[in-house]
């Protein structure tokens, strides 16, 4: 089946689309991915692509057409704003001139913006094609939840713009089951929404840690609770150090920390302020090292702050943190706890409760090896049987045909 794939953000930067699309690709579909230049995280356009090009790129055999699009900067309100109708306004012109033939699907992978809609039933009406949406991010909630934007007559007008763009799909997955219900309110169709969660990336896997020597040399003996990825506002930094100086008279528990983003300044100076020489920033690294991080740590740790928005999202962490097989700490409200809770994965506490993330430390700690090793064969076992990219590629498939046999 011919397959375009819309999403702002692709190879090479580093977005679960990426492996959904190669995964398609092996499994005999003709994928083709319509997408912006490469500018996430840093917000600077990445070295080897500017508005001279290249417009086109191939990545596992999947030809990938390049629209140019406006850099996210430093990610502030207005540079976002601009980021996001750029491209859309950009992309839909690369489709019309790139991406003149025919396709039987359009998959939208919809992290923010929402506005990945706009030529996204622009190629609709150009292609005939049918439209999926897999609505990774909720808009215009997601504007007001981070703080980007805060009027109201703005955050109406995006709310529109998304009952548009839901109307003139003939499909909307969603990543999280609590989504449902919003989606519902812009007036579409039950039967057309689906859940449809992600999977973690293929190297996401349980690991020897005795083969681990490069990651291990960096990190210090003890218990260690790991946190992976974004270090930004909405990860709630303020509970993870305010629960790791509830510890500093606990010889031996670790907190380490991995990624980068526009919070690290803050975390570093109030490490810095608070002498919390049990917790140690270890910087970024490529994701495929992410699981010889993994098998290092007695638990890995998912924050994020506590906003009625975050309650319904899954933060895509957990399925690779469940994919990698170990036992899991959350601090966090909602569907995501709801998950790993299912899984006997691990110990779930409120949002934005340093207490009770501390206690939960302490309480772990207390465990033996056994016991955590428990909740990690838990977890594996419940993604492979919700999350794999097996499973859900089976599900996917199984659309498209029900959706071919609609347009014969």
């Amino acid at each position: 089946m011919r397959i375009l794939i819309l999403s702002q953000y692709f190879w090479p930067e580093e977005f679960l689309i990426n492996d959904f699309a190669k995964n398609l690709c092996d499994r005999g579909h003709d994928v083709e991915v319509l997408t912006g230049f490469p500018n996430y995280p840093s917000g600077k356009i990445y070295p080897g692509y500017s508005f001279r090009g290249p417009y086109h790129d191939e990545y596992n055999r999947i030809q990938i057409w390049r629209s140019p699009i406006f850099p996210r900067g430093n990610a502030s309100g207005w540079r976002l704003i601009i980021n996001y109708f750029s491209f859309a306004l950009l992309a839909g012109i690369r489709g019309f001139l790139a991406c003149w033939r025919s396709f039987d699907v359009i998959l939208v992978y919809q992290l923010s913006p929402i506005t990945v809609g706009i030529p996204a039933r622009a190629m609709k009406a150009l292609t005939g094609a049918k439209l999926f949406f897999w609505v990774q991010d909720l808009w215009p909630e997601s504007l007001s939840a981070t703080g980007v934007i805060q009027s109201d007559s703005i955050l109406k007008w995006f709310g529109e713009l998304t009952r548009w763009i839901y109307k003139g799909c003939d499909l909307i997955l969603v990543q999280s089951r609590a989504f449902i219900e919003s989606v519902l309110r812009y007036g579409v169709d039950s039967k057309k929404i689906r859940y449809f969660p992600n999977c973690a990336e293929d190297y996401f896997r349980p690991v020897n840690p005795q083969k681990c020597t490069s990651e291990n040399a960096l990190m210090l003996p003890g218990f260690r609770v790991m946190f992976a990825g974004n270090i930004g506002k909405s990860q709630d930094f303020e509970t993870i150090l305010s629960a790791a100086e509830l510890t500093l008279g606990k010889p031996g528990i670790q907190w380490v920390i991995l990624g980068d983003g526009r919070h690290r300044l803050w975390v570093e100076q109030e490490i810095h302020h608070r002498e919390l020489n049990n917790v140690h920033l270890l910087g970024r690294h490529p994701k495929e090292r992410m699981p010889a991080f993994f098998s290092l740590a007695d638990v890995l740790l998912i924050t994020l702050k506590r906003k009625p928005l975050f309650a319904l999202t899954v933060p895509s962490k957990v399925q690779a943190y469940l994919a990698c097989g170990k036992a899991i700490l959350a601090s966090l409200d909602g569907e995501g706890a709801r998950i790993i809770q299912e899984a006997q994965a691990g110990i779930t506490v409120p949002a934005e409760n340093p207490n009770e993330l501390a206690n939960a430390v302490l309480r772990l700690n207390e465990l033996d090896q056994e016991q955590l090793k428990v909740m990690g064969q838990n977890a594996r076992k419940y993604y492979e049987m919700h999350f794999s990219n097996t499973h859900l590629l089976d599900i996917f498939e199984q659309w498209l045909d029900e959706f071919s046999e609609d347009s014969d």
